[in-house]
């Protein structure tokens, strides 16, 4: 993990940290501590092989919290380095202390972009045919229905679900979505609570996760979840890596409830080595990375609501730690 510290002695009177989580590269910390002196440059920024003053932190830019959290009694502000903030409220997020999301429309096109992918991918059996291709097999895996037969559903109705619906709508599948809360959605079949979940899981031939890591979504792709959806059906995991159970998911690609699964998330990251997800025909792996934080927008997006902070303005993106998001 990088971090960030410095003491301010400008008229603003800021003492701040700014952490380079621990998934960045050191010259892109170095980038966003760049940008930040260029609008902010009163702002004094420190990064993780500098000197750090605990008790002069007041901002905190990370993705996941430094050890020892108690020294940063000033603390007032943690920044997350991309819209998953499920981490920080697992790990405790110290009492008085706000924390703020990523908000960047980069990071919802790139989602949608992935999505999108993996959801033509099932829809046209690309596991089947990258598996065949390895094998040196010239063959047809499926004749795949038109896209209005196939019906794709998404859990988790919030900003990214949302877009997501929007990006596979022109593709013409029959879509649907399932909240914890009643949502309306145009051309958008939507189910709600634990009722609803049944009959969603029942009509969804692709399933795509994308809820928010809470009690009550931790473990949830289980095998009692595959058990509900149809047989042959799909998913993809774009969630969080612990909303999965790795050996019901081995299960029911094994049993041909599900045909295939592209998961971006893990729990662990990475998996270890000989993970069946790592050479399994019927799983497509990515690293993390169907959204992917820009510094060009991080900047803008922690100057802003570091501004917005020090004015006593609203800050964009705050989280309520009790309902996750």
């Amino acid at each position: 993990m990088c971090v960030a510290t410095s003491t301010l002695e400008s008229g603003l009177n800021w003492k701040v940290l700014v952490t380079c989580f621990l998934n960045i590269d050191a010259e892109r910390g170095r980038l966003l501590r760049t940008y930040l002196h260029q609008v902010l440059p009163d702002l004094p920024v420190v990064l993780q092989d500098e000197v750090l003053d605990p008790g002069a932190i007041r901002y905190l830019v990370t993705w996941t919290l430094p050890e020892d959290m108690n020294r940063f009694r000033r603390l007032e502000v943690i920044f997350s380095l991309g819209a998953g903030v499920d981490q920080f409220i697992a790990a405790g997020v110290p009492e008085g202390v706000q924390l703020v999301r990523l908000i960047d429309p980069g990071l919802t096109a790139m989602m949608q972009e992935y999505v999108a992918m993996a959801v033509l991918g099932l829809h046209r059996d690309l596991p089947g045919y990258l598996s065949n291709q390895r094998a040196e097999v010239w063959q047809r895996v499926s004749v795949p229905p038109p896209a209005q037969e196939r019906r794709v559903g998404v859990m988790g109705l919030g900003v990214l679900g949302q877009a997501v619906l929007q990006a596979l709508a022109p593709f013409g599948f029959a879509l649907s979505g399932w909240a914890r809360s009643p949502r309306r959605i145009d051309g958008v079949r939507c189910f709600h609570g634990a009722e609803g979940l049944q009959e969603f899981l029942a009509q969804t031939d692709i399933l795509v996760c994308l809820l928010p890591l809470t009690t009550e979504t931790e473990g949830i792709l289980s095998g009692d979840l595959f058990a509900r959806l149809p047989d042959q059906a799909a998913l993809v995991h774009v969630g969080r890596g612990r909303q999965l159970d790795h050996p019901a998911l081995l299960k029911a690609l094994e049993s041909g409830r599900l045909r295939a699964a592209v998961l971006d998330v893990t729990e662990p990251e990475p998996l270890p080595k000989g993970h069946a997800f790592w050479s399994h025909p019927k799983v497509l792996l990515t690293p993390h990375i169907a959204c992917i934080t820009r510094i060009e927008a991080l900047g803008p997006a922690v100057a802003a609501n570091i501004t917005r902070h020090q004015e006593g303005a609203q800050m964009e993106g705050v989280v309520e730690p009790q309902r996750g998001y």
